[in-house]
C-alpha cells in the first residue's frame, strides 16, 4: 500500500494543475492516467481539431484568393498526410509539455494505468494499491455509440478516430448536427470531401436560438454540405460503395464512403467501481457534485466532463480553480458563480455567452434583444467575411446583460468583451458607454444595444 496526501484520477485539464498546487504546498500527490496526459483537449479535442480547422481555413481562403485580388497559378490541393503531421505535432508537443511539467514536480508521482476504487480512500492500479484522504476524479468523457440498427455491422469513426485520418473521404456522412459534427463537416468539405450531415432533430445545434441555427445551416449549405434534418429512422447497411444510411422511411438512402458518429458524449465513470466508494451518479453517468464540486462522499471531488457541469476545457480548468481556491487559498468559490461561455468553431465561428433569447424567455425574464448583421460590420466587410450576425439579450427591468452571440468573423474572440462585462456584473448601459477599437468586430456592441427592442 502506497500512501499519499491526495490522489487524482485523470490527467486532463483539471488534474495536472491541481497536482501542481498539492506539490507546491509540500504535499504528496499521485496522478493516475490510463492513456494520454492532457485528456480530450490535448489528444482528441481542441488541439488537433482546431489545428485541422486552421488548415481547412487556409485551403478555403486559397480558393477564394481572387476575391482579394490574389491569383494562384494552379488549383489548390490538400496534402492530407502533411495536414495530419502538422496536427499530430501540435498534439504531441502539448502532451509532452504536460508530461514534463508533472515529471518536474518533486512531490508528484505520475502512475500509468486504470484506476478502480476498493473503498472511499483506496484505489487499485494494476497490482498497486494507493490510499489518500482526498481523492479527485478528472476522468473525462468519450463519444456515445448509439444503438442504431445495423451500426455494428459497418465501419464508423468517432472524433478520436477522425483526428488521425490521413486521407480525404470521398463522401463523409456525419451523424449528428451539433458542435463536434458540424466542425468536422465543414472541415472535410474544405479538404475536398462530399459531406452530408444527418440530424435526428428538426434543426441543427438545437441548443441555440432558431435564428442562429438557421444561419449556421445556410452557411454550411452555401459551401455545398448537404443537410438532412428530421431523421427519425436512422439505419445502416453495407453497400458496394461503402455504407448506406437510411434517414427516414420513404426517403432516399445516403451512400457514404465513411461514417462519423457525433451524437454526443458520455462520462468515463462506468469502469471506476464507484459503488465501492459509495459515490453517486445520475442517470447519464455523471458524478453528482455540489456547488463546490464535492461528491456525496466526504473527501472525494469530481472535476471536468465527468461531473456534468460543463463539457469544455475551460470549465474543467475552472473546476480546478474552484477546488484549489477553496482548499488552498481560504476563498469560497462556487460553480454557480460561473458565467458560461463557449464557441462553435465552424467558419465563421459562433461565440456564445450566458442565456440565449429562448432560455431567457423560458426563465420568465422580460427581455430586450438587439441584433446586427455582419454585413454591416466594417471589420467583416474589410475581411470579405460578412456571413452571420451579432445578438445581445438583456433584462428590460434590471438592465442586466443576460447573454450574447456573435456568429461571424472573430466571434469566438470578440464575445469575451461581453463575457468579461457579465463577470463584472455590468449593465448593458456600461457596455454601451465603452469606447472600443476601430476597426474591430467588438466596436458594434454599442450600436447593437442602441437598437434593442422588446422581445
Amino acid at each position: 500500500m502506497k500512501n499519499f496526501d491526495a490522489i487524482i484520477i485523470g490527467a486532463g485539464q483539471a488534474g495536472p494543475p491541481l497536482a501542481g498546487r498539492f506539490n507546491d504546498a509540500g504535499k504528496t500527490v499521485a496522478i493516475i492516467e490510463r492513456k494520454h496526459v492532457g485528456g480530450t483537449c490535448v489528444n482528441t479535442g481542441c488541439k488537433p481539431t482546431k489545428t485541422l480547422v486552421a488548415s481547412a481555413y487556409a485551403a478555403h481562403l486559397a480558393r477564394r484568393s481572387r476575391d482579394y485580388g490574389v491569383v494562384l497559378e494552379s488549383p489548390v490541393k490538400v496534402d492530407m498526410p502533411a495536414v495530419m503531421r502538422r496536427s499530430h505535432k501540435v498534439t504531441l508537443d502539448s502532451r509532452q509539455s504536460n508530461e514534463s511539467w508533472l515529471d518536474g514536480m518533486p512531490n508528484c508521482t505520475l502512475i500509468r494505468g486504470h484506476a478502480r476504487f476498493e473503498d472511499k480512500n483506496t484505489v487499485r492500479v494494476g497490482d498497486e494499491r494507493l490510499t489518500a484522504p482526498q481523492i479527485f476524479l478528472n476522468v473525462g468523457g468519450r463519444a456515445i455509440i448509439p444503438d442504431f440498427p445495423g451500426i455494428h455491422g459497418v465501419p464508423y469513426m468517432t472524433n478520436s478516430d477522425i483526428v488521425v485520418l490521413d486521407r480525404v473521404p470521398e463522401h463523409l456522412v456525419v451523424i449528428g448536427g451539433s458542435y463536434i459534427g458540424l466542425e468536422f463537416a465543414q472541415m472535410y468539405r474544405r479538404f475536398g470531401a462530399q459531406v452530408t450531415v444527418i440530424e435526428k432533430g428538426p434543426r441543427l445545434v438545437s441548443r441555440e436560438d432558431e435564428d442562429i441555427s438557421q444561419a449556421i445551416r445556410s452557411i454550411l449549405e452555401a459551401e455545398g454540405i448537404t443537410i438532412r434534418t428530421g431523421a427519425d429512422d436512422i439505419r445502416f447497411r453495407k453497400h458496394g460503395n461503402g455504407v448506406a444510411v437510411l434517414v427516414s422511411a420513404g426517403t432516399p438512402d445516403v451512400i457514404g464512403s465513411d461514417i462519423l458518429l457525433a451524437v454526443g458524449r458520455r462520462p468515463n465513470t462506468d469502469d471506476l467501481d464507484l459503488d465501492k466508494a459509495g459515490v453517486e451518479t445520475d442517470d447519464r453517468g455523471h458524478i453528482k457534485v455540489d456547488d463546490y464540486l464535492a461528491t456525496n462522499v466526504p473527501g472525494i471531488w469530481a472535476l471536468g466532463d465527468c461531473n456534468g457541469k460543463g463539457a469544455f476545457t475551460h470549465t474543467a480548468y475552472n473546476d480546478f480553480e474552484i477546488v484549489a481556491a477553496n482548499l488552498f487559498d481560504g476563498e469560497e468559490r462556487k460553480v454557480s458563480d460561473r458565467v458560461l461561455g463557449y464557441a462553435l468553431y465552424i467558419d465563421p465561428p459562433l461565440g456564445r455567452v450566458g442565456m440565449s433569447e429562448t432560455q431567457a424567455r423560458k426563465a420568465g425574464r422580460k427581455v430586450l434583444v438587439g441584433t446586427r448583421p455582419m454585413e454591416r460590420v466594417g471589420r467583416a466587410v474589410e475581411k470579405g467575411e460578412t456571413q452571420g450576425f451579432m445578438k445581445i439579450v438583456a433584462d428590460a427591468d434590471t438592465r442586466e446583460i443576460l447573454g450574447a452571440a456573435i456568429l461571424g468573423t472573430g466571434g469566438d474572440e470578440s464575445i469575451h468583451g461581453v463575457l468579461d462585462m457579465m463577470n463584472a456584473g455590468a449593465t448593458y448601459d456600461q457596455l454601451r458607454w465603452a469606447v472600443p477599437i476601430h476597426p474591430t468586430v467588438s466596436e458594434l456592441w454599442p450600436t447593437v444595444i442602441l437598437g434593442m427592442q422588446p422581445a
